[in-house]
């Protein structure tokens, strides 16, 4: 059994990696990053909802220091079970319900995974914690991955950091507060080795449809209208997947247990700057075939409910701490994106043909 090989201020060297949630978007980054760029061990653990993607595994796969278990955090015989088996020195939580819009529409699942799915989840990992000894149990952790969502919504100045008041305005945001004084609470009172951190919106490949940025992408490529909610002025920090992956593994190797770290990309834009951005690169990759320029078929919509203002995140003490640095520049992440989705149409479009994927949602309620 590989165990977690821990210099002072070095990190984890090899380790056993459980990732709940592996199958999403951020999970299975994190997935192929450690296959590709580590020794460790992987374990996804994850119940394959709408969202996710097997295919976004595939370059994991064929490694021999890979597995995977179907299973639901809110199960706790399943989670006990895969916890027990693999025996993890990490256990990183990214399983959890994320559209805004679908909890507007529908906030139960939302509760259900996110909050009660949480607290099996951490049951589960306090029990295992209690069995290990000595250096395998101080150098154990648990990290919750949250969102920047949960601090609510900023003005026209200042940025989110680790000491803002939490302040959640959607049932989405709610709920992963709810989560992060869930761990907080065990980390204090029961003493598991906890890290919690905060991210702005990622964006990147395997990106479900229903997200904004992939959304664009294939309306664009359909010929239909881009609906940008409101005024088009909502501002939002846009971080690279891949430099969030690589947060997250400072934060587990890493991080004190009992911190806190944000992430953000340091690229505020409005939506509309956003969805021009996209319509840019679109001309250039992929050209309508009327001549027209693909901003021409942006169209403002009804808000949704609760809509928030503005997000931005300070990584200031990421950076102190943990060494961590935004290297993927807004411009050309969004190009490579966009050029990502244009040469996997085989992926996205399965994923439309079988689900509702690619709509606007949240404005039942408006």
């Amino acid at each position: 059994m590989i165990r977690i090989v821990r210099d002072e201020g070095a990190g984890l060297a090899a380790s056993r990696i459980l990732i709940a949630g592996g199958a999403g978007f951020i999970g299975s980054a994190l997935a192929r990053d450690m296959i590709a760029h580590s020794h460790a061990q992987v374990l996804v653990f994850d119940s394959l909802t709408y969202a996710t993607s097997a295919a976004a595994l595939d370059a994991a796969r064929s490694d021999p220091r890979f597995s995977f278990v179907r299973g639901d955090i809110a199960d706790p015989a399943a989670v006990r079970a895969a916890i027990q088996s693999f025996s993890p020195d990490v256990i990183i939580n990214l399983a959890a319900e994320s559209h805004v819009d679908r909890s507007i529409d529908g906030p139960g699942p939302f509760v259900n995974s996110n909050i009660v799915g949480v607290f099996v989840l951490l049951q589960a990992a306090l029990e295992h914690w209690r069995g290990l000894e000595g250096e395998v149990a101080q150098a154990f952790r648990f990290h919750q991955v949250s969102t920047d969502e949960v601090f609510g919504s900023l003005g026209p100045t200042g940025a989110f950091d680790e000491t803002t008041r939490y302040d959640p305005r959607s049932p989405y945001s709610a709920t992963k507060a709810a989560a992060d004084h869930l761990v907080r609470a065990w980390g204090h009172t029961f003493g598991l080795p906890v890290v919690v951190t905060n991210c702005s919106n990622n964006y990147g490949p395997f990106q479900f449809p229903e997200k904004l940025i992939p959304l664009m992408i294939l309306q664009a490529l359909a010929g239909n209208r881009l609906p940008v909610y409101g005024d088009g002025l909502h501002v939002r920090d846009w971080l690279h997947v891949d430099d969030h992956v690589r947060g997250l593994r400072a934060a587990f190797e890493q991080g004190r247990p009992g911190e806190t770290y944000v992430f953000g990309g340091g690229a505020e834009r409005t939506n509309i700057e956003l969805v021009r951005s996209i319509c840019a690169a679109l001309d250039q990759l992929a050209p309508r075939a009327d001549g027209r320029q693909h901003a021409e078929a942006i169209a403002l919509v009804e808000d949704r409910p609760g809509h928030d203002r503005r997000y931005a995140v300070d990584p200031s003490r990421a950076r102190d701490d943990l060494g961590w640095e935004v290297r993927v520049e807004f411009d050309q992440g969004i190009r490579e994106t966009v050029a990502w989705y244009l040469n996997h149409r085989d992926w996205w479009e399965a994923l439309v043909d079988e689900r509702d994927a690619v709509a606007r949602r949240g404005l039942a309620g408006g």
